[in-house]
Order: C-alpha cells, then structure tokens, then sequence
C-alpha cells in the first residue's frame, strides 16, 4: 500500500477510465488509485472491477447510485482515503486534461512543505490547450473575479488538480463544504487558506478531454458565481472550531 490516493471521480467514463488507471500506475512514484463512479450507465464501473482482478489492491471502487455531483464524489473519496490511512490525498480528472505525471510534482510539494499543492493554468500565464477561447475566457476571468471577492492571492481558483496533505482533510469540517460542482474547487481552497494552511501553485499544461462528453452546464457556473458572495461573509470552522 502507498502513502498517498489519487481520488478520480467518474460518470460515464468508459473511453478513459482504464488508460488513466494504467498511466497512474506507470509512474515513477508509487500511488493508489480511488475510483468513485456515479453509477455511471456506460459500464465505467464494471471495467473498474475488471481491472482490480489483473491490478489488486492497488485499485479501489467506491460505487454510488446516481450522480451526486463533483464536489460530494471528492468527499466521499477524501473521507475513504482518511480511514485508510494515506498521508497525502490527489484529485484529478479520469479525461486526461490532468497529465497523471503531474501528480509527482504536486506529491513533492506536499512531501516539501506545502499543505495543499495546486495544478495552476495560470501561474505562468494561460496555459490551457484545446478549449474554445469562450471557456477560456470565462475560466480565467473567473478566477480572477473569485480572487477579488475573497481576496486572495491565488492565480486558479477553479483549479480540480490538487494534492492535500492529510492534516488539511483532517481539519476540513465536510460537512460545512456546501458547493457541489466546481465552486467545490473554490470551497476547498478558500477553507484551507482560511484555516491557516499553506497553499501554493505548481504550474501545469491543461488539455481539453479528447474522448467523451464535458460535465460542465450553465447550472454549475451560476453556483459558483452566487456561492463566492456568500463565501465571502462566512465564518469559516474546522472539525475542531
């Protein structure tokens, strides 16, 4: 068993779930992988289960019925990787707009002094490949819209390429994180800065999913836009507050 989970949340992601598994596994540094599948309808589960027969105990499945949403998928696997004992917990996409080779840097980041280590597009300028230039646009200015509301210093907001060191999770009231889609990103972020802990950006190249369909809708943008308002006016509390 490795120190450190690398949690990807699924829904109908049965072009890429076993290539993104066998990449991860491929890496120099030693992860296990968590997959948390939405009781996705095109099978993605089965060949999970598939894989764990070849693969082991290196591969876990954490199943649920229906789709719940990104940001309860990533506390379900945080909550999973807590009880298990990892010292350090990944998020990532299963599409391969992450580059699984990443997460070595990010890992060391954490393994260096970082509490939470950021996958950023744009520490070093605009550094995201194949989007039409509306989401690109509506991704970095947003960014740049949370960065004045919360006042904070961070370059990617939105960014759902992270490592956490397991004290951050540990001190992260779950219950209290109330944005389900990408504004979990924020939440996330803003609590942990809040709480005192030490974020920073490492800077990677993001790339547009080739295989199978974006989950981004207009309903998850406007929650983030009103969930940063009310952010911005609440009392942030960990586990122990």
């Amino acid at each position: 068993m490795s120190t450190k989970l690398v949690v990807i949340p699924t829904y109908n992601e049965k072009e890429n779930v076993e290539a993104i598994v066998r990449e991860v596994f491929s890496l120099s540094a030693s992860f296990d992988v968590l997959i948390v599948d939405d009781g996705s309808p095109d099978g993605t589960g089965d060949i999970v289960k598939g894989m764990q027969r070849e693969l082991g105990e290196r591969l876990h499945l954490l199943e649920r019925a229906g789709k719940q949403g990104l940001g309860t998928a990533y506390i379900a696997g945080f909550r999973w990787g807590l009880a298990h004992g990892y010292e350090q917990v990944c998020e990532m996409d299963a599409d391969f707009s992450h580059s699984p080779a990443d997460l070595i840097r990010l890992s060391a980041a954490c393994s260096e002094g970082a509490d939470v280590a950021v996958g950023s597009r744009y520490i070093t300028g605009v550094n995201v490949v194949n989007w039409p230039m509306k989401r690109v646009m509506m991704s970095y200015y947003g960014s740049a819209y949370v960065r004045r509301m919360l006042r904070l210093k961070v370059r990617d907001m939105t960014a759902g390429f992270k490592c956490y060191s397991r004290r951050v999770l540990e001190a992260i009231d779950f219950d209290r994180i109330s944005m389900k889609g990408y504004g979990f990103q924020i939440e996330m972020k803003y609590t942990a800065i809040k709480l005192g802990f030490k974020l920073v950006e490492i800077p990677i190249i993001f790339v547009d999913r080739k295989r199978g369909s974006t989950k981004m809708s207009g309903g998850i943008f406007r929650e983030a836009l009103w969930g940063v308002m009310k952010l911005r006016f609440r009392k942030i509390k960990g586990r122990a507050s």
